[in-house]
């Protein structure tokens, strides 16, 4: 991936990170502030008002470079994927303790099954809980969330296949992050990050995973699968899983069959273009 790959580089001409002085130009450059996100999703895009190329879910970290009329642009310090996101919705840093590990979950008023619960939050966002209630655990919000949904923050699956399968039905959404929507390469960076590996956003970065499997080789489950422009992960050697714009969802699919589709089809985003390019092995898990 190169240097100056606008997705992962922070410079966006008026102020750039320190550490890029004398290699991108810049009116200023700064050391940046870290901020949390304070809503349920936020839409980091490639320009103020631009189309949204990933999402930032609540509590994750952002590191804003640069800020003026209402957005922030800055580095998401899960990825380091670069762009703007609105600046209301980001607050000041906040260490979190626990990740949300359900496809989503709420937050309630009160430690109380039926209390009304005022808003949602999805699969991979970060708290800090203040206090543990036993069934419920009481996080810096103020809010109460089933402590049966929330892992310590280190916590981590083993099988990326049965994270990806918890989105299941999701609807497919460009740059989507989460079980309100996710695109191809969102799916695999949500199964492979809550499963400890260390995942790029998008399907071309994320080809570097892994090692080739031999195109004549049995595929086996976790296996990745590339076309031009798509991605998706083998629940077995035979059916696919991943989110896709035929399906508009997450959707499982025999491999044979989304091959023939995709080759006949050879256009759609969303959909890949053409033959399989890549089948990449995940070895090992941390």
């Amino acid at each position: 991936m190169s240097a100056f790959d606008p997705r992962m580089t922070p410079a966006n001409g008026h102020a750039a990170a320190h550490e890029l002085r004398g290699v991108v130009e810049a009116t200023r450059y700064v050391k940046g502030t870290v901020k949390t996100v304070q809503q349920p999703l936020v839409n980091l895009s490639s320009a103020p008002r631009g189309e949204r190329t990933s999402q930032l879910l609540f509590g994750e970290a952002f590191r804003v470079i640069d800020e003026r009329d209402g957005f922030a642009f800055g580095q998401s310090l899960r990825d380091g994927y670069c762009g703007y996101v609105i600046a209301a919705a980001l607050t000041r840093q906040e260490a979190a303790t626990h990740w949300v590990a359900a496809p989503a979950t709420h937050l309630y008023p009160k430690p109380r099954l039926k209390a009304p619960p005022e808003v949602a939050i999805f699969f991979g966002s970060h708290v800090r809980v203040t206090s543990d209630m036993g069934e419920f655990q009481k996080v810096s919000t103020g809010h109460f969330i089933p402590s049966g949904h929330l892992q310590p923050l280190r916590a981590r699956f083993s099988d990326p296949v049965g994270v990806a399968d918890m989105f299941l039905g999701t609807p497919y959404l460009w740059g989507g992050s989460s079980r309100w929507g996710v695109d191809c390469s969102g799916l695999i960076q949500q199964a492979l990050v809550a499963c400890g590996v260390d995942c790029p956003r998008d399907s071309d970065q994320q080809r570097g995973l892994g090692r080739d499997i031999p195109a004549d080789a049995p595929l086996q489950r976790g296996d990745l699968i590339f076309w031009a422009g798509h991605v998706g992960i083998m629940s077995d050697a035979e059916t696919l899983l991943h989110a896709n714009a035929h399906h508009m969802a997450v959707a499982y699919e025999p491999l044979s069959q989304a091959k023939s589709r995709i080759a006949a089809n050879n256009s759609g985003a969303g959909q890949g273009k053409g033959e399989i390019e890549m089948r990449r092995r995940l070895d090992k898990l941390s």
